[in-house]
């Protein structure tokens, strides 16, 4: 019996070490099964956004006053008397965050002075006002003022400060951007603001590491660009454009564009040249004309100089305004290239479009590298007209100042005042050649009936008596008018405004004018 008992006790041993172990192995084969069909998901890793405004570097606001152009001369000008020649007396007032600056006390050691800005354009006289701000702080309200001192009483031996302009922005330091009486995308440009009185270029942006112009937010968190390497320096799409200027004008930094053929305000300057132009006011969604002008050297003692006075400028340049298109003349800029505006060519009595002399100033004083982007535009003794250089583009133009054609030829012109006036006339008006219209296409302007008596003149005033134009040499050289026509003034009135092409100066004409050309040139076409 005990031999019995002692063997099944053994038995229940080996069958307890055999359960055991299938219940080890079961439970792992189990195990094993359940870690193939059930894997256990880690949490999703969610980058946390860097919120941070400014960590690099102590944070500050800059705003840059880059011009303001009084648009009030044309109004004086085209007046007879001698107001034309007072320019007028203005300064600036900003307010940023409370902290108010003004312009024309100018502090030192002996005591405040009064410095106002006594011109109808600041061109080339840019200012800027820096303000500390609070660390981390998102927004900053910023006002500007443009203020005129004005004369009063009965013989203006008074004066007063008038408020002409006011400009309310808020400024976000995480985007860069800027909202208000200017913003992103408005009709009259970015950083530019066309008011009753005043037109204004400015500028806003914040103290920044790596001195590109986007702020470190929009780097870390939009951008996904390095906040501490300048990114006016790089093109990671390559496409001819670095990061700061798309990022500026809304085009992303890293697809490639084909800046080259862009063109989306349809002014001729594809955006590559918008962007060699940033520096000169180029806004890739407002129109934009650039010209370069050259004078010539005087006969003599008596002679008058042969430029582009300013007067004259400034009424070509509001009447272009007017209707939303900005123009950029260069008759001597510091910093432009070899050969720039502003040269004094050689002297010649008079110089045509059939003589061809225009090809030694077009290739020896008008800078390869801007070739498509301006117009280059001359000032002689005696001529007027707008012809190819090279090819059958229209892209240069002369116009005379000379005294004797202010006189005899433009009729009329006998004072400093109404020269100027014709001197922005006939600019226009070969200017509007430029920009597309002739006579084949525009009847009523080059009209030769000019010269051709008193019947040919009635009967083209019965037909065209109402094209109120500088292309109409009857208005040419109207001191009243100095403007193209809108088409409002009647049978026979064309909209030389609607009809612009601003792209022309850049194509081959579709009339080739050799010397024996005879206008109207329809046959030509």
């Amino acid at each position: 019996m005990a031999k019995k008992a002692e063997k099944n006790k053994n038995f229940i041993i080996l069958l307890s070490i055999l359960t055991v172990a299938i219940i080890v192995v079961v439970g792992a084969y189990v195990a094993f099964l359940g870690g193939q069909t059930e894997k256990t998901e880690e949490p999703e890793q969610v980058e946390e956004a860097d919120d941070r405004i400014s960590p690099l570097t102590n944070q500050g606001l800059i705003f840059e006053i880059k011009r303001m152009r009084h648009r009030g001369l044309i109004d004086k000008i085209m007046k007879i008397g001698t107001s034309w020649r007072d320019p007028p007396q203005f300064y600036f007032i900003t307010m940023i965050d409370g902290q108010e600056y003004i312009s024309k006390d100018v502090s030192s050691r002996k005591g405040i002075t009064e410095t106002f800005f006594a011109e109808w354009d600041t061109m080339l006289k840019e200012n800027k006002i820096t303000r500390d701000v609070m660390e981390e702080q998102e927004s900053s309200e910023i006002t500007l003022q443009i203020m005129e001192r004005e004369k009063t009483g009965l013989l203006g031996l008074r004066s007063q400060d008038a408020k002409k302009e006011e400009i309310k922005l808020t400024y976000n330091y995480k985007t860069g951007r800027w909202e208000g009486d200017d913003s992103f995308n408005d009709t009259d440009g970015y950083g530019h603001y066309v008011g009753d009185d005043f037109e204004i270029w400015f500028n806003v942006y914040q103290t920044d590491f790596d001195r590109d112009g986007i702020p470190y937010w929009t780097e870390v968190n939009s951008l996904k660009t390095n906040p501490k390497v300048d990114d006016s320096q790089l093109d990671p799409d390559e496409d001819g454009i670095p990061t700061t200027w798309e990022w500026k004008w809304g085009y992303p930094h890293n697809v490639s564009n084909n800046h080259s053929i862009l063109d989306p305000d349809e002014d001729g300057l594809e955006n590559i040249e918008e962007y060699r132009m940033a520096k000169w006011f180029a806004d890739p969604f407002s129109q934009d004309m650039y010209l370069e002008v050259d004078g010539m050297e005087k006969k003599g003692l008596f002679d008058i100089e042969h430029v582009f006075w300013k007067e004259s400028q400034q009424i070509l340049i509001e009447r272009f305004a007017q209707h939303g298109i900005n123009v950029y003349i260069d008759d001597g800029w510091p910093d432009g290239p070899i050969n720039g505006g502003g040269e004094k060519l050689t002297y010649y009595e008079r110089i045509s479009q059939d003589s061809g002399m225009m090809l030694q100033f077009y290739n020896n004083h008008f800078p390869e590298e801007r070739q498509g982007i301006f117009r280059y535009l001359v000032i002689a003794n005696s001529a007027g007209f707008c012809h190819p250089a090279e090819y059958n583009r229209y892209d240069e133009m002369a116009v005379g100042n000379g005294l004797s054609r202010m006189i005899s030829i433009t009729r009329r012109a006998f004072t400093p005042r109404t020269w100027r006036i014709a001197l922005a006339s006939g600019t226009m008006h070969e200017l509007g050649h430029s920009l597309g219209i002739g006579p084949w296409n525009v009847p009523g302007n080059d009209n030769i009936t000019y010269t051709e008596g008193r019947d040919a003149k009635q009967e083209y005033l019965e037909k065209h008596g109402n094209y109120m134009s500088v292309m109409n040499y009857y208005y040419i050289w109207d001191h009243t008018i100095a403007d193209y026509s809108d088409g409002t003034h009647g049978s026979g009135d064309v909209d030389d405004w609607e009809m612009f092409d601003l792209t022309f100066f850049q194509t081959e004409g579709k009339v080739v004018e050799d010397p024996g050309f005879e206008l109207p040139g329809e046959e030509e076409i």
